[in-house]
């Protein structure tokens, strides 16, 4: 009414002016002084539309119908203006009528219609949601377009609350920003809702919603504006991108983090690492225990025994409880998706997870019941194939991540995989070879007795840790006659079986070589000639003969680290001895040195293992292990033990030989 401006006009039963509003003075420019009393007709008709006006008053209060339309008014001004009519007869209590005249002028209405009408089709027509809510935030009105998002007729929105409509939890702080918004009146422009409703129970859809408050023009708040746009192909393009790029991110880091090691148990753990939580709420791999134990798959046709590796949960869960822990031996079942991969190598994708697929990827009952209750949903096996062989399985699932595993997670999870194979199937391999290095290297060094002539004698080796190569380190205790004794610590340079077979032959040619009974130094001359037919190998050693009659000690160096001599009573020093060139070389001198061995003093002779690394200086290392010979005397077997304890970590990656010999008096 405010918009139109509406004008009204009392007229008496003669057609005299009784009463007259304001905004009839705005309407036609007469004040009320001027129109009251005045005859209607001649004050507001132009004389050549007097009579027809006459004519509609005198219908209108002899028929008591109403007569609306649009009738041509003269203004003060004189210029003649179009006006809509609303005329209507009152009666008051005595019986006498009246004529009710509502006029607004006819341009102004015009306008009105129109923005009502666009109005009308943008809310109708629009392909956005609208709608409006009261300051309860209950729904007062909803474009078709909304009802259809919504999935609930317009009819049933009315006086209906906002979460009566979207219950969701992802509405909740919908709801709360409207309610800010009410209160605060600072409009949100585009905010991001993803839920579901209704429409489409099962799918996320994804909408940018924007809120205004809305007030008339006193100012009093009226309700919201809610302004709906599906953006759902955005939201999943954006999410194709942000997931493409995930697997692009999981495949470098696949990269850099499977296979840093050649420890098997290590590689599979760091397969599990990357996927959990990226990819996988629960990851498990189980490799074929033959190719653990032998390095070959098991010949029979059934489904092997598999050893799990490796376990990982993104949280913790009773879940765990029911996959097969690392070290633990299992058989699948002939239905399992591990059985399954194994049988076919194509991996297996189960979307939905009902009660039969627990039961089937589950190991028994109890573990179907544990899964249920975590709420795992969905699950993916893959094989672990190497060298056209499956060595394994991996099994992935999903709990707390809502999304089912589909397509593209399978074919990341298969890349990962492929990579993570071949990366556990060289460790097991270089494991196998190690294995058999180790057992060659053991088997060729002596089997020494503790006492000799007038010495006591404690030896180590160590070999590297499990993913380095075993060296070719040795030491070796020879009897010589007159109760002499020789003593030699080596280093091939190489590792594997070649380096130990290279040592086996260099022992080998030591011990018939000292029953020559030959200077160390012409010892060391014969072997340098030997070694040259085992290129491409080069050695290290030093060579000692102890006289226990005589406590002197003979000895000569090829290029080996210097000995330790530890003086009873006396600060250990190393021996200042020619250096010489390492074995193989070809050309080199050797020079025999005399020092005296007294009972009670002792002789270190260790390969560079023991004391050289990667970060610290030699000769730091080797003033460190002078320090740790300081002290109280001990026994040869007691400090061999200290010297590699303080010296010697798990993750070294050289093998250790280690001669400690101690002189005693003679007994007859």
């Amino acid at each position: 009414m405010d918009l139109l401006g509406v004008a009204a006009v009392l007229v008496e039963a003669d057609g005299r002016i009784d009463m007259w509003s304001p905004q009839a003075e705005a309407l036609f420019g007469f004040s009320g002084e001027e129109a009251l009393g005045q005859y209607a007709a001649r004050l507001l008709v132009d004389p050549e539309h007097r009579a027809e006006a006459i004519r509609l008053f005198a219908t209108v209060m002899e028929s008591g119908e109403d007569w609306a339309g649009v009738f041509p008014v003269r203004h003060k001004d004189g210029g003649i203006r179009t006006v809509e009519f609303r005329n209507m007869r009152l009666t008051d209590n005595i019986g006498d009528h009246y004529a009710l005249g509502l006029a607004t002028d006819r341009a102004t209405l015009r306008q009105v219609e129109r923005k009502v009408a666009l109005s009308s089709q943008l809310v109708t027509q629009a392909p956005i949601g609208l709608a409006v809510l009261d300051t309860e935030l209950r729904y007062v009105a909803v474009n078709p377009a909304l009802a259809e998002m919504h999935g609930v007729p317009e009819a049933d929105h009315m006086g209906r609350g906002f979460r009566e409509i979207l219950p969701g939890e992802p509405f909740a702080a919908a709801e709360a920003q409207m309610h800010e918004v009410l209160e605060t009146g600072l409009p949100v422009v585009d905010q991001q809702v993803v839920g579901r409703t209704r429409a489409d129970p099962d799918s996320d859809h994804a909408w940018a919603m924007s809120l205004y408050r809305l007030e008339d023009h006193a100012g009093q708040v009226l309700g919201i504006a809610n302004v709906i746009v599906d953006v759902t192909d955005r939201y999943e393009s954006a999410r194709a991108a942000e997931r493409a790029q995930q697997r692009l991110r999981m495949m470098a880091e696949g990269s850099a983090r499977i296979g840093t090691t050649l420890e098997v148990e290590r590689t599979a753990q760091e397969l599990a690492d990357v996927l959990v939580p990226e990819l996988a709420d629960m990851v498990a791999v189980d490799i074929v225990d033959s190719l653990l134990k032998s390095g070959r798959p098991d010949a029979g046709d059934g489904l092997p025994l598999f050893r799990a590796l490796a376990v990982k949960t993104a949280y913790p869960t009773d879940a765990s409880t029911a996959i097969i822990q690392p070290g633990h031996l299992t058989t699948y079942h002939a239905d399992h998706p591990a059985a399954h991969c194994f049988r076919t190598r194509e991996p297996l994708l189960i979307t939905h997870l009902d009660r039969a697929d627990l039961v089937r990827v589950a190991a028994d009952d109890e573990a179907a019941r544990l899964l249920a209750e975590a709420g795992v949903h969905t699950d993916m096996a893959v094989p672990l194939i190497a060298r056209d062989e499956v060595i394994g399985v991996m099994g992935l699932a999903r709990a707390r991540n809502p999304r089912p595993f589909d397509e593209d997670d399978l074919t990341l999870a298969c890349e990962l995989a492929s990579a993570a194979a071949l990366s556990i199937d060289n460790a097991i391999l270089h494991q196998h070879i190690r294995s058999a290095a180790e057992t060659l290297q053991r088997s060729l060094l002596p089997q020494i007795s503790p006492r000799h002539p007038g010495l006591e004698i404690a030896a180590r080796y160590r070999p590297a840790q499990a993913f380095s190569e075993v060296g070719g380190d040795w030491y070796d205790i020879i009897p010589l006659d007159g109760d002499r004794t020789a003593l030699a610590v080596g280093d091939v340079m190489g590792s594997g079986i070649p380096a130990a077979t290279a040592m086996g032959r260099l022992r080998t040619a030591t011990s018939t070589l000292a029953d020559l009974d030959l200077d160390p130094a012409r010892i060391l001359t014969h072997l340098d000639k030997i070694t040259q037919d085992l290129d491409p190998f080069f050695a290290t050693c030093s060579y000692a003969v102890y006289d226990p009659y005589q406590h002197q000690l003979h000895i000569a160096s090829a290029g080996h680290l210097p000995p330790v001599l530890v003086p009873d009573g006396g600060p250990p020093r190393l021996l200042d001895l020619p250096s010489g060139t390492p074995l193989g070389v070809g050309g080199g001198a050797f020079e025999t040195t005399t020092v005296a061995l007294e009972p009670g003093d002792q002789l270190v002779l260790y390969t560079d293992g023991l004391v050289e690394t990667r970060h610290d200086p030699i000769d730091e290392r080797l003033a460190h292990l002078l320090r740790l010979l300081q002290g109280p005397p001990s026994d040869p077997e007691d400090r061999c033990e200290r010297l590699l304890r303080a010296l010697r970590k798990p993750s070294d990656h050289d093998d250790v030989a280690l001669l400690i010999a101690q002189a005693h008096p003679l007994k007859p």
